[in-house]
């Protein structure tokens, strides 16, 4: 006579482990996409911190408009984990032909009143600790500068 097998048993996960969220898979590695402003306006003379986000994150792409000013010397910023990205001028975009979609990543838009520095690389820059995005105001009556930087988490 065949002796019965008791069937095994099949354990349920516990509704704590259902409740677990799945391992994330972001597109290219970007999760919880978002926009962080920095506005100083008026815009006086001197250095000015914009924006400033803790990592770790992954950078897509700035825009930081000015309006007002003389001479377009006013310097765009750019610092991930206390290393240098971009350090330029409105002039010097201008000056260097950066007014058309180039694979160095900087374009400069103008119109009568606004001038629109645009920072954006073919891949998104990963940062561990930290980016800084300041501005270096050497030029009068800037009335205002706002920038605006697309990030999101790794």
């Amino acid at each position: 006579m065949a002796k019965r097998r008791k069937a095994a048993r099949v354990r349920r996960p516990s509704r704590s482990v259902m409740l677990q969220a799945e391992p994330r898979t972001c597109a290219a590695g970007v999760c919880d996409p978002r926009r962080t402003q920095g506005l100083k306006a008026p815009a006086p003379l001197g250095t000015f911190l914009l924006v400033n986000l803790q990592g770790p994150g992954v950078f897509l792409g700035a825009a930081i408009s000015k309006q007002g000013g003389t001479n377009d010397l006013t310097f765009v910023i750019l610092d991930i984990d206390g290393v240098n990205v971009t350090n330029i001028s409105y002039a010097a975009a201008r000056n260097l032909g950066l007014l058309t979609q180039n694979p160095f990543g900087l374009v400069l838009l103008q119109s009568a009143l606004v001038k629109t520095l645009t920072v954006g690389f073919p891949t998104p820059l990963r940062f561990e600790r930290s980016l800084r995005l300041s501005v270096k105001v050497s030029e009068p009556t800037v009335v205002q500068i706002l920038a605006n930087v697309i990030h999101g988490s790794a």
